[in-house]
């Protein structure tokens, strides 16, 4: 068991660090280049130095962000600068793109109208052109289909 943990342990440190290496963005490596620490942590992959060098000293520091703890309160990471997750009832940008319609759910106002009267159109144009096709006109005496 202590063996397959020897191999496993550095293994997904590893391809955790080489990971985490290649998805962060250049601006914010530190000490080395990236490409630098994508080669260090692939040559000194199996003694642990290359992936541990890169999240001690290439790693970008993670920056405290309001409303990471639990319910929302107190200070958490915020994770390279991306914002916590919301559900949509939560979010005040998809409740605002919600009443520009100027509808809100539970409440329709004329957007249903407007799209039934869109659909009358619609299904008018399409008997037109239906009728359109059915009927004889001078060009087509026999009265077959148009393609």
């Amino acid at each position: 068991m202590i063996r397959v943990l020897l191999f496993l342990l550095p293994l997904a440190l590893g391809i955790y660090a080489f990971i985490d290496c290649l998805t962060t963005e250049e601006q914010k490596v530190r000490s080395l280049p990236k490409i630098a620490w994508v080669f260090i942590i692939l040559f000194f992959w199996p003694v642990f130095l290359g992936p541990i060098g890169w999240l001690a000293a290439g790693r970008p520091k993670r920056e405290y962000a309001p409303g990471g703890g639990a319910g929302g309160a107190g200070f958490g990471f915020g994770g390279r600068g991306q914002g916590r997750q919301m559900a949509p009832d939560d979010d005040p940008e998809f409740l605002a793109s919600l009443n520009k319609d100027g509808s809100t759910p539970g409440n329709p106002t004329s957007s249903a109208q407007e799209q039934d009267e869109m659909l009358k159109r619609w299904e008018e144009d399409l008997k037109r052109r239906e009728d359109d096709l059915r009927s004889p006109d001078q060009d087509n005496p026999e009265g077959r289909a148009k393609d």
